[in-house]
């Protein structure tokens, strides 16, 4: 298994575990922030439930949408997140949104934890940062297979500015370095 499908199957699986504590029990949740002791009242129990949905919601899209879960009936062969990929046209632009999503809530989580001193919000602080720093490592990183030059063997989209790479052209073109 790649970076990018461990991404993606690790950010579904942690919106689906925050979705189900939300939907199965908000009163709990609701009277574990609370500093007083009172029950939810249905307008908290059902924000709680609404958004709940909304990350099961978006737990299934991230991997519908990266091509991790197959939306024809043939298999042709490994999911990548070339641009060009049929499979998978919205790996990209889903990757970078989730990727943004898990930076604010990690932030969001961080001045939480800061303020109250609680140890979950530490708990998704350190989640959260995880699987920010993934998606951006996958941006940067997993994004293109590269474009390889069947002429020399390098990379087509670098560049020699500022510092050329002379290890390269003595290698490829016979030329000496500096």
């Amino acid at each position: 298994m790649d970076v990018f499908n461990a991404y993606t199957y690790s950010t579904a699986g942690w919106l689906s575990l925050q979705s189900l504590f939300l939907i199965t029990g908000p009163s709990m949740l609701v009277s574990m922030l609370l500093d007083e002791s009172r029950p939810a009242s249905s307008i908290e129990v059902y924000l709680a439930r609404c958004l709940g949905f909304s990350l099961l919601t978006l737990a299934v899209l991230t991997a519908m949408l990266t091509g991790s879960i197959p939306l024809t009936n043939t298999i042709s062969g490994p999911v990548t997140t070339e641009d060009s990929d049929s499979k998978a046209p919205y790996a990209l632009p889903t990757l970078m949104v989730t990727s943004a999503f898990h930076a604010t809530t990690g932030f969001y989580a961080y001045t939480w934890y800061v303020s109250k001193g609680q140890g979950s919000f530490l708990v998704a602080v350190f989640v959260h940062s995880i699987l920010a720093f993934a998606g951006l490592w996958c941006v940067l990183f997993a994004s293109s297979d590269g474009k390889i030059s069947r002429r020399t063997g390098a990379d087509k989209r670098t560049a020699g500015f500022p510092f050329a790479n002379s290890e390269a052209a003595k290698k490829h073109t016979g030329k000496k370095g500096l």
